[in-house]
């Protein structure tokens, strides 16, 4: 039992250790723009797009790839050309899905593999890949209603992917969010450092570009090197437009191994880049003077705005508003980086304690093995212990009869103040109403005699119900609700059979 101990101990102790500790600080971040495409300009004017390669029904523009139309079974893809030479790296992928009907097909996949793949079954690409694919899946094949769904998977080679599941069994990761027919381009961001896969996502409904959140985070992944970033998409029965807009590749380095910085340039060029630059200033200013003088309108609402051409500086009362934006904008910053901290956090902490409670289920299991039971006798029943709900929902019931109660008895006090007053009414009234007088006093005294046998027998049968042990009520006993209905239109039938013989009693002295 010690042993037990000790060991849900350690678990603890471990889970706590993975909590705290973060991600290593990524030391230097490159861009790698032959790895990469935006707009504009981003075919030539044969359709060529530099460093990639694309077929089937893959479309390059000026300003996107369409990987395929919205044309039923149709599929295309995009390839770089060239090998990744770095090993952790990061890509932001924009791009947009949109249709006509509620629901589309089949989605759109980002691909990591240790080569370029050829068309085929899996979203345009071919199947058993080496590396990671991130599907956006826009199809509901498994009929569970949970689609759009994005996931990740890792295959070594051996994998069929499963279709009639959508994959749910062999996922990485994933989470359910809908990318399809956004107003703004949807977001994803696929981080690869130290083995550990990190995907958020924009939802593509403001147009803040920062405005990501936490999709899945998965440890102890382990890809090719020098593998081949790819995009490829389907369509199936239904079809949706699957255009990508950008595909932004940035290297990854820690700390004390930053890549080696480009060639120096020469002073000869430094100094020819000078002078053009000096050119282009002077030419600059030239034209900003003649525009000025050609639209004195537009100058005076420029000097207005910005301070004229005179001032080259911020006034104080500007530069005080760009320091509280700037304030605002680090906050906002590091509100979200906190959140994204806090989600990954989360996420450890449920697996710390799955683990933990897989352990302490072992252990019952185990400690009820290792029980020993008495040669020949029948085994011992298990006894009933009362659930936490079982227990609240009877103390609820013992509040509302204690309402209950209370209710009733200011019902009585009023009614018996009631009654006193219309009796006080009655013996001011003269002698023609004293026998009325008399006989409402009988049946008043008698009324609340019996409202008084009520709440006593009421009171002894909630006093013998605590009394009982802590066991559920029978189906056959009346609940509190009925019986406060029941108490409340008694006594509303006695108030107003009371009020109409009183006004009945009043018109009756009036008349006489």
């Amino acid at each position: 039992m010690m042993a037990a101990s000790t060991g849900c101990l350690w678990l603890v102790i471990l889970g706590l250790l993975a909590l705290c500790s973060s991600t290593a600080n990524i030391g230097h971040r490159k861009f790698e723009y032959k790895y990469s495409f935006k707009g504009p300009y981003l075919a030539q004017k044969d359709g060529s797009v530099p460093f990639w390669e694309y077929g089937g029904s893959c479309i390059a523009s000026e300003e996107m790839v369409r990987i395929t139309p919205s044309l039923k079974s149709k599929k295309g893809a995009i390839w770089n050309k060239n090998p990744v030479n770095f090993p952790w790296w990061e890509v932001e992928l924009v791009f947009r899905v949109t249709g006509q009907g509620r629901l589309g097909a089949d989605g759109l996949a980002f691909w990591y593999t240790n080569q370029k793949q050829p068309e085929g079954p899996v979203f345009g690409s071919s199947d058993k890949w080496i590396g990671l694919a991130l599907f956006f899946d826009s199809f509901d094949n498994d009929g569970k209603h949970n689609n759009p769904y994005i996931m990740g998977m890792v295959n070594d080679g051996t994998k069929t992917y499963e279709h009639e599941s959508d994959g749910v069994n062999q996922q990485l990761g994933g989470c359910q969010r809908d990318f399809r027919n956004k107003p703004f381009p949807v977001r994803a961001k696929i981080e690869y450092y130290q083995n550990v896969l990190t995907v958020l996502f924009h939802s593509g409904n403001t147009n803040n570009d920062a405005d990501y959140e936490m999709c899945f985070r998965a440890e102890n992944v382990f890809l090719p090197q020098n593998g081949y970033f790819g995009i490829s998409a389907a369509t199936g029965g239904l079809a949706d437009d699957h255009d990508a807009l950008k595909f932004l590749t940035t290297s990854l380095h820690p700390e004390g191994q930053q890549p080696a910085a480009a060639q120096t340039i020469a002073d000869s060029e430094k100094e020819r880049f000078s002078r053009e630059y000096e050119q282009y200033k002077d030419k600059l200013e030239r034209q900003k003077e003649e525009y000025r003088k050609q639209h004195p309108e537009e100058a005076a609402k420029h000097d207005m705005e910005h301070g004229g051409a005179e001032q080259p500086y911020d006034t104080p009362q500007q530069r005080e508003l760009r320091q509280i934006f700037e304030g605002q904008a680090h906050m906002f910053e590091g509100l979200k980086a906190m959140h994204r901290k806090l989600d990954e956090m989360l996420g450890r902490q449920e697996r710390t304690l799955s683990l933990v409670s897989a352990v302490q289920q072992q252990q019952g299991v185990a400690a009820g093995a290792v029980q020993p039971q008495q040669p020949g006798g029948p085994p011992l029943p298990a006894p009933s212990v009362m659930q936490r709900h079982e227990v609240d929902s009877l103390l609820n019931s013992q509040r509302e009869l204690l309402l209950s109660v209370q209710q009733i008895k200011t019902l009585a006090a009023e009614v018996q103040q009631k009654t006193g007053t219309l009796l006080s009414v009655q013996q001011q009234g003269g002698a023609g109403g004293a026998g009325a007088a008399a006989s409402l006093s009988t049946e008043h005294v008698q009324l609340l005699h019996q409202v008084q046998e009520k709440l006593a027998s009421f009171r002894a049968d909630s006093m013998a119900q605590q009394k009982l042990p802590l066991t559920g009520c029978a189906t056959t006993c009346l609940s509190p609700t009925y019986f406060l209905l029941f108490s409340t239109l008694q006594l509303a039938v006695l108030l107003g059979y009371l009020m109409y013989r009183s006004s009945k009693e009043a018109a009756a002295k009036k008349f006489y």
